[in-house]
């Protein structure tokens, strides 16, 4: 079911490739769809709002039901169990302590000659949380984005979640009460980013947009950046296991199955020098699958982009790590911190046995909002830097100002930029 790649064979690099190739590149109908309905948001705005939400999501609603109101958010809350209002209060008190370390403050300094330098650290003024809805309902998705605009200071937080057939899930609804969003809207698909990014009469319009969705909500928000901020394009979700042959073959399994289960895109890869725990995973793999619910997503998910790699040792393993740069890293190995300083490329890294990836998916604290598709050579997961933004401060006096007048002159001159030298020079000669 699951392929099996070793290093040791002579075309690994190329299996490797074939397994980290991506095939989510934009389907141009798919874009041409896209740009048609962010083209009718902007021109027609609500009457084409209300059109796209009534036709996609298999609704008859009126304008005005388009708002979720906050006492249902907050009626959500109470209809919800005992148990889950326990478990959102323990995620959302965890994410929330966690992010409060990310939290940047304004910053200054003199330079030796006496002038002010720094940064000024701003929130964002307004945010749009996209949730996804229809076939799975993800509170903990709401908690992740919004928690952390909080914690920035962001004045408005505004979430958007589709309601196919008008159904509104109390759980989502229940996590945007505890979470703290200022305002709520049953819309969802690239109406919904476009409604975000232009604003209509009844939708803010914000100047970021943040949160997972399908490929239609994905594309829109790639067509719209550059008008508003964005998170990031994420892609299907990946873990990356490494073991030493030391865990338990079961538990390896379903973390694999756990990552599998998201969708038949999803991506589940095996690390080990040990060919005998290969065997002992595919063993528990097999004896397990037919337990899980989702069993038909899982085999089509590890059978089209899962596999087992073999490796010389461990060593190894963390270059092909750094090579797949993987949205979910496990370091399922007896002593993991001894690998940690060479791993360069990884969103979340999970450190040890008792370190399973669902724990950071839900209340570990750190946030599951990851750089997917290698993306994390680059990127970074959500955080509470994403809803602030830094201006720098400058402040000279005609005590300190010469050096710098002096310097920024004889560079303006040889760039050929006259009047900058004599806006510089002005100051140095007053």
């Amino acid at each position: 079911m699951i392929r099996r790649l070793d290093t040791a064979d002579a075309d690994f690099e190329t299996a490797l490739q074939s397994l980290l190739s991506s095939t989510d590149e934009p389907d141009q109908d798919i874009v041409s769809t896209v740009t048609n309905i962010i083209k009718n948001i902007r021109e027609r705005g609500d009457d084409a709002l209300l059109e796209y939400t009534n036709e996609f999501d298999h609704r008859s609603a009126d304008l005005d039901a388009l708002e979720i109101d906050k006492k249902e958010l907050d009626g959500a809350w109470k209809r919800i169990p005992e148990e889950l209002r326990t478990g959102l209060k323990h995620a959302a008190q965890r994410i929330r302590e966690f992010h409060q370390k990310q939290k940047q403050t304004t910053w200054t300094f003199e330079d030796e000659e006496g002038n002010l330098l720094g940064q000024k650290i701003t929130p964002l003024d307004s945010v749009g949380v996209y949730v996804p809805g229809g076939k799975a309902a993800y509170p903990s998705s709401v908690l992740m984005n919004v928690i952390p605009a909080h914690v920035a200071g962001v004045e408005e937080i505004i979430m958007v979640v589709p309601t196919p057939n008008d159904e509104r899930n109390d759980l989502v609804l229940a996590a945007a009460a505890i979470a703290g969003v200022d305002r709520a809207f049953s819309i969802g698909g690239a109406q919904a980013v476009a409604a975000l990014a232009y604003g209509t009469n009844l939708v803010p319009k914000v100047d970021k947009i943040v949160g997972p969705g399908n490929i239609y909500v994905a594309t829109a928000k790639r067509e719209v950046f550059g008008i508003v901020g964005i998170d990031m394009i994420a892609g299907p979700s990946e873990v990356v296991i490494v073991s030493d042959g030391s865990a338990d073959p079961d538990w390896v399994a379903m973390d694999m199955f756990a990552q599998a289960e998201h969708d038949e895109q999803a991506t589940a890869i095996l690390i080990t020098p040990d060919a005998e725990f290969i065997d002992k995973v595919s063993d528990s793999i097999e004896k397990l699958l037919p337990e899980m619910e989702r069993s038909e997503i899982i085999e089509a998910s590890l059978t089209n982009n899962g596999a087992m790699i073999k490796v010389e040792d461990l060593d190894q393993a963390i270059a092909i790590v750094n090579t797949i740069a993987p949205e979910h890293l496990e370091l399922s190995v007896s002593d993991p911190d001894v690998l940690l300083d060479d791993i360069r490329h990884a969103g979340a890294i999970f450190m040890g046995h008792y370190s399973a990836e669902v724990l950071g998916d839900y209340c570990a604290g750190p946030n599951h909002v990851l750089p997917t598709a290698r993306t994390a050579r680059f990127s970074s997961p959500l955080g509470v830097y994403d809803f602030q933004k830094q201006s720098s401060l400058i402040k000279c006096t005609d005590k300190t100002v010469a050096s710098i007048a002096g310097t920024s002159s004889v560079l303006a001159k040889g760039e050929g930029l006259t009047a900058h030298a004599r806006s510089a020079e002005f100051r140095r000669d007053s």
